[in-house]
């Protein structure tokens, strides 16, 4: 099947454009010109820029058959490989590090350049080998040595553009299926498919657990005695290495990354995969510096790969027959520091000899020491910030439908974080607020004939200099209302709820941390006093007072406090899921509560009935349900009125519509239109608002220095 791109509809293999909301399943447009371009197009044919969509493909030699294979592809294949086409190899995952790529600080260091063997084609057997796959799907960017050149257990590591990329793979229907199954199996059990190489079964066994660090597989096959799987491709992808070679780069930033390796290794201990850390060209860094591998490496005897002769070179000698310890990974930090010729801090080089002596054995020991180093590396905290000073405010409200508010707050970073270098994974350091951008979308719907939401952003940056110190400060304030009440009446209400808690809080909150419980309790009431006696005055009564929902994030920092009335809701979405933040305000919720099932609860004709909404009675009567938490990693925040939420729209799209959203690169303009569109297609009875908010944090290094 085919799956839209857009709406991520499953369509027969045949469809030239989606069923569900038309896109074409055979053109996209070019990123660079917007021209339309085969889908199977490795570049544009009007400006030359490279749109292809390219994986990373393992190619293996099973280690017990010893017999020929038959060739990959058919004799009669169109497009032969030029003969100075060269190939990318990977030695086997039985040789060290020292065989694969020497010592790097030997030799010339390229930022992303291949650190890899790079062998000229010699063999005419070569030039007939165009695709990877009998299907054609999958042609080869690098070339592929013939079997008689390949080695049983030998790995190959070759480009392939996927010439069919909307079309699922077997194993992603597999394992999805297996996912769906109403027979939930561990992810041990979702691996055991049919003609799976063993070496994708790591990565299917880490798929599902959102693992960013680890590349995701996107198909694997068998063919003859040749076991191939296809990867995300990170070839590209910055070394660690060269972040050591950085001479801005802190000593609390090292230990942030060792820690982070500390981390995958223990996700990787399990499955038997922790030489993937033991090999440097492995480690690598994403667009956002995130500590990320290329690939996964099957753990073989220690080899003393560390060894180095007199002249400072690796030296590969006769493996020792001893299991992968913790000691190696101690010794894999040593490396990094000898081959950037970086000099190793005090704190750091004892924990370096205790780990090379045996003194420290463990994951566990390793961390509390490293949290004890970043903890000593910790500036003191900066002096406190004054609200009028260095400071910039921005105040949006809009209530128009299709009508999109944007702001992005980008801090002042260090030159070593202009390439959006705020993506740093978040473990136990301190965290300090990075980038807060934020996004605003209301929509009329496809059956309501006026617009009953509204929303408001404010927010505020405030920032301080000094020769030793420089803090930076946010705060912002997102509200969002869904009225009710008809014309003249639920968006009269849900805008006058608006500007009032906008208003009241630019009187009550003028100090730098979050209004407590009270102050934030008592702004939700002072906005239901505004609409009551509104409706008072108006003599409204019954069904004709207006009134409306209410859902309200503040944000200093990271600190935020949520209050909501009603069925308007707060999501929080991070690389581990959704969660929704807010329980709704209405009959059902509040028969759940009290102990009833949920199909009972909900079976009531007056289930969906709101329990609380601002306006209709006097403030006395109103309990706003109110949360604080602080953002420990990277957070996407949805404020979403009913009409986004309904039939569990975000809870069933978020990976296709909001976790690419977490990504400093990802356009929010773009990503909130996409979700509308979404709202529209599947719901559209009612109103669609909502407010994206993303929080990016890093640890707090500004006060770091390189010893």
């Amino acid at each position: 099947m085919l799956i839209c791109p857009d709406c991520k509809f499953d369509n027969p293999n045949q469809n030239k454009f989606c069923q569900s909301c038309g896109t074409s399943l055979t053109e996209k447009a070019c990123s660079a010109c917007g021209s339309d371009v085969p889908v199977s197009a490795e570049s544009c044919h009007h400006c030359g820029e490279f749109c292809g969509t390219v994986w990373l493909a393992i190619v293996t030699k099973d280690e017990i058959s010893t017999t020929k294979t038959a060739k990959l592809v058919e004799d009669s294949l169109e497009t032969p490989i030029e003969e100075n086409s060269t190939f990318i190899q990977i030695p086997s995952t039985i040789k060290p590090l020292s065989a694969e790529v020497g010592n790097i600080s030997d030799r010339e260091f390229t930022p992303h350049s291949s650190p890899v063997l790079t062998v000229t084609n010699s063999s005419p057997e070569i030039k007939s080998v165009s695709y990877l796959d009998s299907q054609k799907r999958y042609k080869l960017l690098d070339s592929l040595p013939s079997d008689a050149d390949m080695q049983p257990g030998e790995e190959f590591c070759v480009r392939v553009l996927d010439c069919n990329p909307y079309q699922i793979t077997p194993l992603m229907a597999a394992f999805i299926g297996s996912n769906n199954s109403s027979t939930t199996k561990s992810s041990a059990k979702q691996t055991e498919v049919s003609g799976i190489p063993d070496f994708a079964k790591p990565y299917l066994a880490l798929h599902s657990q959102c693992h960013q660090e680890i590349p995701l597989i996107h198909d694997a096959w068998t063919s003859g005695n040749l076991q191939v799987i296809l990867l995300e491709n990170r070839s590209n992808y910055q070394y660690l290495l060269e972040l050591w070679h950085d001479d801005k780069t802190t000593s609390l930033q090292i230990v942030h990354y060792f820690l982070q390796m500390n981390k995958l290794w223990e996700i990787l201990e399990p499955l038997n995969c922790r030489q993937s850390l033991l090999e440097l060209s492995n480690l690598r860094l994403d667009e956002d510096q995130v500590l990320v591998l290329e690939k996964l490496y099957k753990e073989y005897p220690c080899s003393s790969i560390f060894d180095t002769l007199e002249n400072g070179r690796s030296s590969q000698i006769e493996a020792k027959t001893q299991p992968v310890t913790i000691k190696s990974l101690g010794k894999v930090w040593h490396s990094l520091f000898s081959q950037s010729q970086r000099t190793q801090f005090g704190a750091l080089m004892q924990l370096l000899e205790d780990l090379e002596s045996g003194n420290i054995q463990t994951v566990e020991q390793i961390q509390l020491h490293l949290r004890a180093i970043a903890s000593e590396l910790q500036p003191n905290p900066p002096n406190k910030i004054d609200d009028d000073e260095n400071s910039d405010v921005t105040v949006t409200l809009v209530s128009d439908p299709n009508t999109v508010a944007h702001t992005v707050l980008q801090f002042e970073e260090s030159e070593e974080n202009e390439n959006k270098s705020d993506d740093m994974p978040t473990i136990v350091l301190p965290m300090q607020l990075n980038t807060l951008d934020h996004v605003g979308l209301t929509d009329v719907g496809r059956q309501r004939d006026h617009n009953e939401d509204y929303f408001g952003i404010d927010t505020k940056i405030n920032k301080i200099e000094l020769p030793k110190a420089r803090a930076i400060a946010a705060r912002g304030l997102y509200v969002l209302c869904d009225g009710m009440g008809g014309h003249a009446g639920g968006e009269v209400a849900s805008e006058l709820a608006v500007r009032t808690l906008q208003k009241y809080f630019q009187t009550y909150w003028n100090f730098n941390h979050l209004p407590n419980d009270d102050i934030i309790r008592e702004g939700v009431r002072q906005a239901n006093k505004a609409i009551y006696d509104l409706n008072q005055k108006d003599s409204r009564s019954g069904v004709g007072r207006m009134g409306t929902t209410l859902v309200m994030m503040l944000v200093q920092d990271t600190h935020v406090a949520v209050a909501h009335v009603g069925d308007s809701r707060l999501y929080r979405l991070t690389r581990k899921g959704i969660e929704q933040v807010t329980i709704d305000h209405e009959v059902g919720q509040r028969e759940i509560l009290r102990g009833v099932e949920p199909n009972i609860a909900y079976a009531r004709p007056d289930a969906y009935q709101l329990t609380q909404a601002l306006g209709p009675r006097d403030e006395t009567l109103i309990d706003p349900d109110i949360q604080f938490f602080q953002v420990g990693e990277d957070t996407l925040f949805i404020l979403a009125s009913d009409g986004l939420s309904d039939n569990n729209l975000l809870e069933t799209h978020w990976e296709t519509h909001l976790q690419p959203l977490l990504s400093s690169n990802a356009n929010l303009d773009k990503g909130v239109r996409e979700l509308i569109d979404l709202a529209n297609k599947y719901n559209g009875h009612d109103n669609i608002t909502a407010v994206l908010v993303r929080a990016k944090v890093r640890p707090n290094i500004e006060q770091g220095t390189r010893e």
